[in-house]
Protein backbone atom coordinates (compact mmCIF):
# COMPACT_ATOMS: atom_id res chain seq x y z
CA UNK A 1 0.00 0.00 0.00
CA UNK A 2 1.46 3.40 -0.98
CA UNK A 3 1.32 6.36 1.70
CA UNK A 4 0.51 9.80 1.78
CA UNK A 5 -0.09 12.22 3.77
CA UNK A 6 -2.55 15.44 3.95
CA UNK A 7 -3.90 18.03 6.12
CA UNK A 8 -7.28 17.58 7.69
CA UNK A 9 -9.40 20.98 8.50
CA UNK A 10 -8.24 21.65 12.04
CA UNK A 11 -4.44 21.52 11.31
CA UNK A 12 -3.63 18.12 12.27
CA UNK A 13 -1.53 15.62 9.61
CA UNK A 14 -2.56 12.35 8.94
CA UNK A 15 -0.61 9.62 6.68
CA UNK A 16 -3.15 7.21 4.98
CA UNK A 17 -2.61 3.90 2.76
CA UNK A 18 -3.72 4.06 -0.94
CA UNK A 19 -5.10 1.14 -2.23
CA UNK A 20 -7.67 0.13 -2.81
CA UNK A 21 -27.66 0.97 11.60
CA UNK A 22 -28.27 2.94 14.44
CA UNK A 23 -28.50 6.22 15.33
CA UNK A 24 -26.00 7.29 17.63
CA UNK A 25 -25.93 10.48 20.03
CA UNK A 26 -23.97 13.98 19.19
CA UNK A 27 -20.83 12.86 21.59
CA UNK A 28 -20.65 16.74 22.03
CA UNK A 29 -23.87 17.10 23.76
CA UNK A 30 -24.24 16.98 27.18
CA UNK A 31 -28.19 16.12 27.04
CA UNK A 32 -27.21 13.09 24.64
CA UNK A 33 -29.71 9.69 25.19
CA UNK A 34 -27.72 7.35 26.96
CA UNK A 35 -24.84 4.91 24.15
CA UNK A 36 -26.19 1.05 24.32
CA UNK A 37 -22.56 -1.13 23.16
CA UNK A 38 -24.96 -4.34 22.61
CA UNK A 39 -25.80 -5.39 26.13
CA UNK A 40 -25.23 -2.40 28.72
CA UNK A 41 -26.37 1.25 28.65
CA UNK A 42 -23.24 3.17 29.12
CA UNK A 43 -24.62 6.14 31.14
CA UNK A 44 -23.03 9.19 29.28
CA UNK A 45 -22.20 9.79 25.14
CA UNK A 46 -18.13 10.87 26.28
CA UNK A 47 -16.36 7.79 25.07
CA UNK A 48 -11.94 8.17 24.77
CA UNK A 49 -12.37 11.68 25.23
CA UNK A 50 -14.32 13.70 27.28
CA UNK A 51 -17.06 16.13 26.73
CA UNK A 52 -14.75 19.13 27.83
CA UNK A 53 -12.12 18.62 25.62
CA UNK A 54 -14.34 17.59 22.77
CA UNK A 55 -16.35 21.04 23.40
CA UNK A 56 -12.66 22.85 23.04
CA UNK A 57 -10.49 20.70 21.24
CA UNK A 58 -12.85 18.51 18.50
CA UNK A 59 -14.94 21.08 16.38
CA UNK A 60 -14.31 18.02 13.79
CA UNK A 61 -15.44 15.64 15.85
CA UNK A 62 -19.15 17.73 15.90
CA UNK A 63 -21.50 14.67 15.49
CA UNK A 64 -19.89 11.97 15.52
CA UNK A 65 -21.38 8.85 17.08
CA UNK A 66 -19.73 6.56 19.93
CA UNK A 67 -19.72 2.66 18.70
CA UNK A 68 -18.33 0.18 21.24
CA UNK A 69 -17.29 -2.77 20.13
CA UNK A 70 -18.28 -5.96 21.20
CA UNK A 71 -20.05 -7.88 18.90
CA UNK A 72 -22.84 -10.02 19.79
CA UNK A 73 -22.77 -12.96 17.95
CA UNK A 74 -21.69 -16.72 18.60
CA UNK A 75 -18.76 -18.24 17.16
CA UNK A 76 -21.28 -20.16 14.53
CA UNK A 77 -21.25 -16.62 13.21
CA UNK A 78 -25.13 -15.85 13.74
CA UNK A 79 -26.26 -12.47 14.39
CA UNK A 80 -24.70 -8.86 14.13
CA UNK A 81 -20.64 -9.01 13.77
CA UNK A 82 -18.09 -6.83 13.19
CA UNK A 83 -14.59 -7.37 11.70
CA UNK A 84 -11.60 -5.20 9.94
CA UNK A 85 -13.03 -2.59 7.52
CA UNK A 86 -10.90 -1.85 4.89
CA UNK A 87 -8.40 -4.65 5.15
CA UNK A 88 -7.93 -8.04 3.61
CA UNK A 89 -7.52 -11.84 5.36
CA UNK A 90 -4.63 -12.51 7.03
CA UNK A 91 -2.18 -15.24 5.81
CA UNK A 92 -3.19 -18.50 7.74
CA UNK A 93 -1.98 -18.63 11.29
CA UNK A 94 0.54 -15.21 10.68
CA UNK A 95 -0.80 -13.73 13.81
CA UNK A 96 -0.59 -16.81 16.62
CA UNK A 97 -1.28 -14.70 19.38
CA UNK A 98 -4.41 -14.20 18.11
CA UNK A 99 -7.71 -15.07 20.22
CA UNK A 100 -11.30 -15.39 20.04
CA UNK A 101 -13.44 -15.03 22.60
CA UNK A 102 -16.77 -16.09 23.25
CA UNK A 103 -18.87 -13.99 25.98
CA UNK A 104 -21.61 -15.87 28.34
CA UNK A 105 -23.63 -13.04 29.42
CA UNK A 106 -25.73 -12.81 32.67
CA UNK A 107 -28.85 -12.70 30.44
CA UNK A 108 -28.17 -15.67 28.43
CA UNK A 109 -26.98 -14.26 25.14
CA UNK A 110 -23.73 -14.94 23.96
CA UNK A 111 -21.10 -12.07 22.24
CA UNK A 112 -17.81 -12.24 20.87
CA UNK A 113 -14.59 -10.27 21.35
CA UNK A 114 -10.98 -9.77 20.65
CA UNK A 115 -8.08 -11.02 22.84
CA UNK A 116 -4.39 -11.87 22.47
CA UNK A 117 -2.39 -14.25 24.00
CA UNK A 118 0.52 -13.01 26.82
CA UNK A 119 1.74 -16.65 28.44
CA UNK A 120 0.45 -20.00 28.34
CA UNK A 121 -2.00 -18.84 30.82
CA UNK A 122 -2.86 -14.95 30.07
CA UNK A 123 -5.13 -13.52 27.40
CA UNK A 124 -5.67 -9.70 27.49
CA UNK A 125 -8.61 -7.97 26.31
CA UNK A 126 -10.75 -5.13 26.76
CA UNK A 127 -12.35 -4.48 30.27
CA UNK A 128 -15.86 -3.99 28.53
CA UNK A 129 -15.42 -7.42 27.30
CA UNK A 130 -16.33 -9.23 30.84
CA UNK A 131 -19.16 -11.45 31.34
CA UNK A 132 -20.38 -13.88 33.47
CA UNK A 133 -18.02 -16.17 32.00
CA UNK A 134 -15.94 -16.63 28.84
CA UNK A 135 -14.15 -19.21 26.80
CA UNK A 136 -11.05 -18.65 24.26
CA UNK A 137 -10.18 -19.73 20.86
CA UNK A 138 -6.47 -20.06 19.92
CA UNK A 139 -5.12 -21.25 16.69
CA UNK A 140 -8.19 -20.00 14.97
CA UNK A 141 -7.81 -18.62 11.58
CA UNK A 142 -11.49 -19.67 10.06
CA UNK A 143 -13.76 -20.52 12.88
CA UNK A 144 -14.59 -23.82 10.99
CA UNK A 145 -11.24 -24.71 11.08
CA UNK A 146 -9.57 -27.87 12.16
CA UNK A 147 -6.93 -27.54 15.47
CA UNK A 148 -8.41 -24.83 17.56
CA UNK A 149 -7.68 -24.81 21.07
CA UNK A 150 -10.89 -24.49 23.60
CA UNK A 151 -9.99 -23.23 27.29
CA UNK A 152 -12.17 -21.78 29.90
CA UNK A 153 -11.59 -18.89 32.00
CA UNK A 154 -10.56 -19.50 35.34
CA UNK A 155 -10.25 -15.64 36.64
CA UNK A 156 -10.85 -12.41 35.73
CA UNK A 157 -8.45 -9.32 36.37
CA UNK A 158 -10.40 -5.81 35.15
CA UNK A 159 -8.24 -3.09 36.02
CA UNK A 160 -9.34 -1.43 39.30
CA UNK A 161 -9.97 2.08 37.28
CA UNK A 162 -11.89 1.02 34.36
CA UNK A 163 -14.61 3.88 34.11
CA UNK A 164 -17.92 2.71 32.21
CA UNK A 165 -18.74 6.11 31.05
CA UNK A 166 -15.49 7.39 29.52
CA UNK A 167 -14.09 3.61 29.27
CA UNK A 168 -10.58 4.92 30.46
CA UNK A 169 -8.11 2.21 31.08
CA UNK A 170 -10.25 -0.36 29.42
CA UNK A 171 -8.48 -3.35 29.88
CA UNK A 172 -8.67 -6.72 31.56
CA UNK A 173 -6.32 -10.00 32.16
CA UNK A 174 -8.26 -13.83 31.49
CA UNK A 175 -6.37 -16.28 34.11
CA UNK A 176 -6.75 -19.52 31.60
CA UNK A 177 -8.01 -23.02 33.32
CA UNK A 178 -5.79 -25.00 31.90
CA UNK A 179 -2.34 -23.91 29.84
CA UNK A 180 -2.64 -23.26 26.40
CA UNK A 181 -0.61 -25.49 24.48
CA UNK A 182 2.09 -23.72 22.37
CA UNK A 183 2.67 -24.53 18.05
CA UNK A 184 3.03 -22.67 14.88
CA UNK A 185 -0.49 -21.56 15.68
CA UNK A 186 -0.71 -20.56 19.25
CA UNK A 187 2.19 -18.21 20.66
CA UNK A 188 2.04 -15.16 22.57
CA UNK A 189 3.02 -11.94 22.08
CA UNK A 190 5.62 -9.34 23.52
CA UNK A 191 4.20 -6.39 24.75
CA UNK A 192 5.87 -2.85 24.57
CA UNK A 193 8.11 -2.16 27.67
CA UNK A 194 6.79 0.58 29.79
CA UNK A 195 9.95 2.52 28.59
CA UNK A 196 8.99 2.21 25.03
CA UNK A 197 7.77 6.29 24.83
CA UNK A 198 8.96 6.48 20.96
CA UNK A 199 5.82 6.70 19.14
CA UNK A 200 4.79 3.31 16.32
CA UNK A 201 4.57 4.92 13.03
CA UNK A 202 2.88 1.71 11.17
CA UNK A 203 0.62 -0.85 13.34
CA UNK A 204 -1.75 -4.04 12.33
CA UNK A 205 -4.93 -4.22 13.87
CA UNK A 206 -6.62 -7.63 13.27
CA UNK A 207 -10.00 -9.74 13.87
CA UNK A 208 -13.05 -11.89 12.67
CA UNK A 209 -16.31 -10.36 11.72
CA UNK A 210 -17.53 -7.73 8.74
CA UNK A 211 -15.88 -5.98 6.36
CA UNK A 212 -17.65 -3.30 5.46
CA UNK A 213 -20.66 -1.13 7.74
CA UNK A 214 -24.43 -1.27 7.22
CA UNK A 215 -27.08 -3.79 8.24
CA UNK A 216 -26.97 -6.13 5.73
CA UNK A 217 -23.00 -6.91 5.66
CA UNK A 218 -22.05 -10.06 6.55
CA UNK A 219 -19.76 -11.88 9.04
CA UNK A 220 -16.83 -12.76 8.05
CA UNK A 221 -15.46 -16.61 9.44
CA UNK A 222 -11.51 -15.65 8.59
CA UNK A 223 -9.04 -13.28 10.66
CA UNK A 224 -8.95 -9.86 8.63
CA UNK A 225 -6.28 -7.62 9.61
CA UNK A 226 -5.68 -3.41 8.10
CA UNK A 227 -2.71 -1.72 8.70
CA UNK A 228 -3.17 1.32 10.90
CA UNK A 229 -1.59 5.24 11.29
CA UNK A 230 -1.75 6.60 14.19
CA UNK A 231 -2.28 10.15 15.15
CA UNK A 232 -0.98 12.71 17.85
CA UNK A 233 -4.39 14.29 19.15
CA UNK A 234 -4.03 15.60 22.42
CA UNK A 235 -7.72 14.65 24.05
CA UNK A 236 -6.84 10.98 23.00
CA UNK A 237 -2.89 11.07 24.58
CA UNK A 238 -4.62 12.96 27.75
CA UNK A 239 -7.09 10.10 28.23
CA UNK A 240 -3.91 7.01 27.68
CA UNK A 241 -4.97 5.90 24.47
CA UNK A 242 -3.40 5.65 21.09
CA UNK A 243 -5.78 6.85 17.95
CA UNK A 244 -5.68 6.19 14.43
CA UNK A 245 -8.24 7.66 12.13
CA UNK A 246 -9.43 7.05 8.53
CA UNK A 247 -11.70 4.82 6.35
CA UNK A 248 -10.11 1.89 7.34
CA UNK A 249 -9.46 -0.06 11.03
CA UNK A 250 -11.63 -2.51 13.22
CA UNK A 251 -15.19 -2.12 14.35
CA UNK A 252 -17.79 -3.57 16.28
CA UNK A 253 -16.39 -7.57 17.73
CA UNK A 254 -12.92 -6.38 17.75
CA UNK A 255 -12.91 -5.03 21.43
CA UNK A 256 -10.12 -5.94 23.11
CA UNK A 257 -7.49 -7.14 20.04
CA UNK A 258 -4.12 -5.84 19.77
CA UNK A 259 -2.59 -2.87 18.25
CA UNK A 260 0.71 -4.65 16.93
CA UNK A 261 3.74 -1.94 15.22
CA UNK A 262 6.75 -2.35 13.40
CA UNK A 263 8.53 -4.21 16.23
CA UNK A 264 6.07 -6.99 16.49
CA UNK A 265 5.06 -6.07 20.05
CA UNK A 266 1.60 -5.09 21.30
CA UNK A 267 1.06 -1.16 21.68
CA UNK A 268 -2.43 -1.09 22.59
CA UNK A 269 -5.57 -2.81 23.48
CA UNK A 270 -8.39 -1.77 20.55
CA UNK A 271 -11.18 0.10 23.05
CA UNK A 272 -13.78 2.47 21.15
CA UNK A 273 -14.11 4.02 17.79
CA UNK A 274 -15.95 7.23 17.11
CA UNK A 275 -17.63 6.84 14.00
CA UNK A 276 -18.75 9.76 12.19
CA UNK A 277 -22.16 10.38 10.84
CA UNK A 278 -20.57 13.19 8.08
CA UNK A 279 -17.84 12.15 5.74
CA UNK A 280 -15.23 12.64 8.53
CA UNK A 281 -13.07 10.15 9.06
CA UNK A 282 -13.07 7.44 12.19
CA UNK A 283 -11.13 7.72 15.04
CA UNK A 284 -10.00 4.78 16.47
CA UNK A 285 -9.02 4.63 20.07
CA UNK A 286 -6.50 1.83 21.88
CA UNK A 287 -5.56 1.48 25.60
CA UNK A 288 -1.60 2.02 25.76
CA UNK A 289 -0.05 -0.66 26.77
CA UNK A 290 3.50 0.81 27.84
CA UNK A 291 1.34 3.10 30.74
CA UNK A 292 -0.21 -0.42 32.13
CA UNK A 293 3.15 -2.34 32.25
CA UNK A 294 3.61 -1.96 36.08
CA UNK A 295 -0.56 -3.05 36.71
CA UNK A 296 0.21 -6.17 33.90
CA UNK A 297 2.83 -7.90 35.22
CA UNK A 298 1.87 -7.13 39.10
CA UNK A 299 -1.44 -8.64 38.06
CA UNK A 300 -0.02 -11.75 36.84
CA UNK A 301 2.45 -12.57 39.20
CA UNK A 302 0.37 -12.24 41.87
CA UNK A 303 -3.09 -13.90 40.17
CA UNK A 304 -0.12 -16.97 39.94
CA UNK A 305 -0.77 -16.91 43.83
CA UNK A 306 -4.25 -17.45 43.63
CA UNK A 307 -6.18 -14.11 43.85
CA UNK A 308 -8.69 -12.97 41.69
CA UNK A 309 -12.47 -12.54 40.91
CA UNK A 310 -13.49 -16.23 39.71
CA UNK A 311 -15.39 -16.66 36.29
CA UNK A 312 -18.71 -18.10 35.83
Amino acid sequence: MLASKHTNSDGRHQDSDEDGSSTWPDVTSKSAAPVRNGADVVSDARHCCSAAHLDSDLNMLARRELLTLTLALTLAGRGDAGGIVGGHEAAPHTRPYMALLELHMHNGQHRRCGGFLLSEDFVMTAAHCRAKSHKVFLGVHDVHGKGIQVLSVAQTFQHQDYNATDFRNDMMLLKLSSKAIFNKNVAPIALADEGNVSWPKTCLVSGWGKTETGKNSVVSSKLMEVKVKLISFRPCDESNFYCSEGEKGPIQGDSGGPLVCEDGKAYGVFSNVFEPKSKDPAIYCFVKIPLYRTWIDGTMKKARGGSGSRDG
